[in-house]
């Protein structure tokens, strides 16, 4: 299969804005290790932190969501991430999803709303594959 960052690669350095972590409904997926992890930053015993932070969809645990959709632990006037050091593995691969990797359409949507998307960092094809690659990857 081939796809259209093969030739040159995509462009993205975080910008800090906040935007990925909120706005509109979505999931942010954890892992039972990212589970233990964040609770122990926070301070919280597991059965409280999902209790308190986590919901379950289709047998599967998503950190809440605020009401106006941000992620639970988006500060709201900083915009930065409280558990930033423990985050879970689909905040630290944004925007290397295999959903935008695989569909350009997907690409160009986040970007009209990430300001990182299409400049700074050039990630070479060869490293774009590696991420599409890695076996968390296909959770996402």
């Amino acid at each position: 299969m081939s796809f259209w960052w093969e030739k040159e690669g995509v462009r993205f350095e975080c910008r800090g804005c906040g935007r990925c972590c909120g706005g509109e409904p979505g999931e942010i997926w954890v892992t039972p290790a990212e589970r233990a992890r964040i609770a122990a930053e926070l301070g919280m015993d597991e059965a409280a932190f999902r209790k308190e932070c986590l919901t379950r969809i289709d047998g599967r645990c998503s950190i809440k969501e605020k009401e106006n959709y941000d992620c639970l632990f988006l500060d709201a006037d900083t915009r930065r991430c409280k558990i930033y050091k423990v985050r879970p593995l689909q905040c630290r691969m944004f925007p290397f999803w295999p959903s935008m990797l695989t569909d350009r359409r997907v690409w160009d949507y986040y970007a009209a709303f990430c300001p990182g998307m299409n400049d700074g960092r050039l990630y070479p094809p060869e490293l774009v594959r590696k991420f599409l690659e890695l076996p968390a990857a296909s959770e996402l």
